[in-house]
């Protein structure tokens, strides 16, 4: 299919007996009405901004001591995970506040993470919400040659090995989102989702070597100047705080869209779609470590992923009282909903990696 010929999918509408509306009103009614599940998130995304500056803070007061500039490296990498979980991704689904201004103004946190709000909001609420998992739409799930995702992809010897080499390469995610992807969603011209579905501003591009620049300036010639350290020991603990970081948010998010079981339909030709909107994400999402508090406080919602999608513009400090209604409407509407433990969602990747690095059965994604 070329992208030149594709038709924007629309979903069948949905009738009397569709499972969501019976679903949304419940929710309505018994989850929702309840405001102060609501003020969590608002606590919640100042503890963890006022974490990650007072990590940074740390790097510049204890560094001296390069076990302790390791450590805060690290923590504040990790803390740059938890407030794109629990802050920017609710933010740019206007779930924080009340106020649209104030959501707007909370997702340039993203600026000072080196990255653009702009074009990750495009992606994500225009090409990533309404059509998980579908190729050519599906930003996350854009096709690579470096690991092979969908099953009439290009398949190259060294795909076999892709259950083994991607692991080495998911340690690299934020710094590829850094230097690379960015770039690419600006000025890529070949298979270019985003500006296919939007016009970059001019200001963007601006705000994007302003933020980089910003950022490189802020991680590591700041730290530079204000340590007695030689540039080697400020580069590497920054590379090992990407490390750490790409590793921890990675985990989130191959749980939640690519395991096993996952497919990844083309678009209709006709551009019609023959399920209805919801019924649709319920099929191309899955959940993890529900039932874990631990999960529930880290992955600001990414583990309630079903429920995020179903209800994205919902605070996720309300999803673990979502997830059990959505659980028990799929099964009485007979919907496939799946959830597992973490260590089972991240096993689950491994085996699609593997079976789908021979020529007989292949998935592979770029963008993830």
């Amino acid at each position: 299919m070329q992208e030149a010929n594709l038709t924007k999918p629309v979903f069948k509408k949905s009738g009397n007996d569709d499972f969501f509306k019976e679903l949304h009103q419940e929710v309505q009614e018994i989850v929702l009405i309840n405001k102060n599940i609501q003020l969590r998130i608002i606590y919640k995304s100042i503890f963890f901004i006022v974490l990650y500056f007072i990590f940074y803070i740390c790097i510049l007061l204890f560094g001296n001591r390069l076990q302790l500039l390791y450590l805060f490296y690290i923590l504040t990498g990790i803390t740059m995970i938890l407030v794109f979980f629990n802050t920017f991704h609710d933010a740019v689904h206007g779930a924080v506040f009340k106020a649209r201004k104030n959501n707007e103004k909370l997702t340039c946190i993203l600026e000072l993470f080196g990255s653009n709000s702009f074009i990750w909001k495009k992606r994500h609420l225009l090409l990533h919400h309404p059509y998980p998992n579908m190729q050519f739409w599906d930003i996350d799930v854009k096709q690579s040659d470096i690991v092979r995702i969908f099953p009439d992809s290009k398949w190259f010897q060294f795909h076999r090995y892709q259950h083994i080499y991607m692991w080495f390469l998911y340690f690299f995610y934020t710094l590829n989102w850094l230097l690379i992807r960015d770039f690419k969603d600006f000025f890529g011209i070949k298979d270019n989702y985003v500006k296919r579905v939007v016009n970059i501003p001019k200001a963007e591009y601006v705000k994007l070597f302003a933020a980089k620049l910003f950022y490189l300036l802020m991680m590591i010639v700041v730290p530079a100047m204000a340590l007695e350290q030689p540039v080697i020991n400020i580069i590497s603990p920054f590379l090992v705080m990407h490390f750490v970081a790409s590793a921890f948010g990675v985990t989130a998010l191959l749980s939640t869209h690519a395991d096993e079981d996952a497919d990844f339909p083309m678009p209709p030709e006709d551009g019609i779609i023959d399920t209805t909107w919801a019924a649709y994400q319920i099929s191309k999402t899955k959940d993890f470590s529900t039932e874990s508090p631990v999960a529930n406080f880290l992955f600001g919602g990414f583990n309630h992923h079903v429920a995020h999608h179903l209800f994205p513009a919902v605070a996720h400090t309300y999803y673990p009282y979502i997830t059990p209604i959505i659980r028990r409407h799929a099964q009485k509407h007979n919907l496939s909903y799946r959830s597992y433990p973490l260590h089972e969602a991240i096993r689950s990747h491994f085996v699609l990696l593997k079976k789908n690095g021979s020529t007989e059965n292949l998935f592979a994604t770029g963008d993830l």
